[in-house]
This record gives structure tokens, sequence and C-alpha cells, in this order.
């Protein structure tokens, strides 16, 4: 039975927010199944901070946790992304006048899929996201430099990233105006497939990022930290959802630009 303490069980609870995201997706109702995945990010970090707590680190929750994140922040965007570019300008129109059609419309695609008569096959390609994840994951439960920072996007930064889509789509593809024009733009197959594929390659790239971790609270070694979380706190109370991309786009920008920074001062100590 130790293997079903807090921890883990919060673990868990963060797996089957993934589940009932991808349920909802196979739904038609891409504009909920983002909050089960914010959930499921709320409750991957608060496992971790549970574990320390309480001392009940191991193996076991490492594994868990993989594959919890495998199932919320792999297949669950994947499936999500899949449904959106799935979905047809009239369907995208219904999900905000009748969410029965919408469902009905997605099961027809659906059992065209099953029936292999799919002719749109560019959804397939959204299957990139969980699959650059599974690789993402394993290789940070054996990379040794990733204890302290991360090599290459995490997988929920990648996750959040996308669920901005649907939820900008719920928020503003009813309405007029250039929010309704740009998200109408950014999904796109021929722009959000490019942006699915760049945005996965990240996840196994040897980008050195830096993680939310002070070891004290001083200025100096932190100053990335803190201007990226000042940033955040001006950008969510400014742009509110259309933060959300932009908040994971200024942490790869600031991370790159950490890396220039030390890698220039390492060169000009040795040289």
């Amino acid at each position: 039975m130790k293997m079903f303490n807090i921890p883990n069980l919060i673990t868990a609870s963060n797996m089957l927010c993934g589940v009932f995201a991808i349920i909802l997706a196979f739904a038609g109702r891409i504009d909920i199944a983002p909050y089960f995945i914010f959930l499921a990010a709320i409750l991957d970090f608060f496992d971790g901070f549970a574990a320390r707590l309480l001392k009940q680190q191991g193996e076991l929750g490492k594994q868990l946790d993989s594959l919890a994140d495998m199932i919320s922040f792999g297949l669950a965007p994947g499936i999500i992304m899949f449904v959106l570019i799935l979905l047809e300008q009239n369907d995208i129109n219904r999900l905000f006048e009748d969410t029965v059609s919408l469902n009905l419309s997605v099961g027809v695609h659906l059992s065209g899929l099953v029936n292999f008569q799919l002719e749109n096959k560019l959804p397939f390609l959204a299957l990139i996201i969980p699959f650059f994840s599974l690789f993402r994951l394993a290789k940070f439960n054996i990379d040794t430099r990733q204890s302290e920072s991360f090599i290459g996007l995490p997988t929920p930064a990648n996750t959040i990233f996308f669920m901005a889509f649907p939820l900008l789509l719920s928020r503003y593809g009813g309405t007029t105006g250039w929010e309704h024009d740009l998200i109408m733009w950014l999904i796109q197959p021929i722009v959000l497939i490019p942006i699915i594929v760049i945005m996965s390659l990240l996840l196994v790239s040897e980008l050195p990022l830096f993680a939310l971790k002070f070891k004290h609270f001083k200025w100096k070694g932190n100053a990335t930290r803190y201007i990226f979380l000042i940033s955040c706190g001006i950008l969510i109370s400014t742009l509110l959802i259309w933060s959300i991309p932009i908040i994971v786009l200024l942490y790869l920008l600031l991370s790159f630009i950490q890396h220039i920074l030390r890698k220039n001062r390492t060169h000009e100590i040795q040289s």
C-alpha cells in the first residue's frame, strides 16, 4: 500500500485529468478540454512538492510522474490538436452555436477514420506532439544534466502553449475584430502544423532552459527568473488568454539569451 501515498495519488490525478481532456476532445468539447490540462499542470507541480514535504520521494514516484506526463502533456495535447485540425470551418462555427451539432460533426469525421475513409490526412501530423514527448520524457529521466535546469522544452510548457489555441478560439471565434482574425489565421493547418513541428522539435533539442528553482532570493543569479516572473504578471494582467503562448515564447527567448550570455562570459574567462 506504500505506493498509494499522497504524492503518487496526486500524480495519478494528473493522469486522469489528461484522460478526461482526451475524452472531451473526442466529444468535440475542445473549449473545455484545456481546463483539465491546466489542472493537470497544477497537480504536476504539487506532486513533487508533496513528495519533498512528506519525504516520500522515490523511483516509483519518478516513473509514475513520467507516465502521467505522457498522457496529460503528450497524448492529450496531440489529440486536442488532432481534433482542432480535423474540424472544418463550418464545424468551428458550431462551437459557438450548438455543441450537440459539433459533437455529431466530430463523430462523423471519426467514423470516417474508423472506416479508413478519412480524406483529410493532415490531422495525423498533430501526433508529432506525443511522438516527441515520449522521447523528451525518457531523455529527462536519464539525463543528469537536467537536475537544476532543462535541456529542451519541458512537455508541460509545450502543452500549455498549444492549449491557448482552443481557448482563444472559444473566446474570440464567434466575434469580430483582430482577435478573431488572428486566431482563425493561426488555426489554419498551413500555419498550425509548422508550429506543431517546430515546438515538438524543441522538446528534444539541446537548448538549455532555466528552471524556476530558487537556491536563494537575491537578484544576482536569479535575474532571468525575476525578469520572467515580472513579465508574466504584466502579460497576464494585460493580455489575458493571449499571454499564454507569449509567456512560453518569452521563456524560450530569455533562456536563449541567458545561454548566449553565459557562453560569451565563459569564452572571455578562457581567453
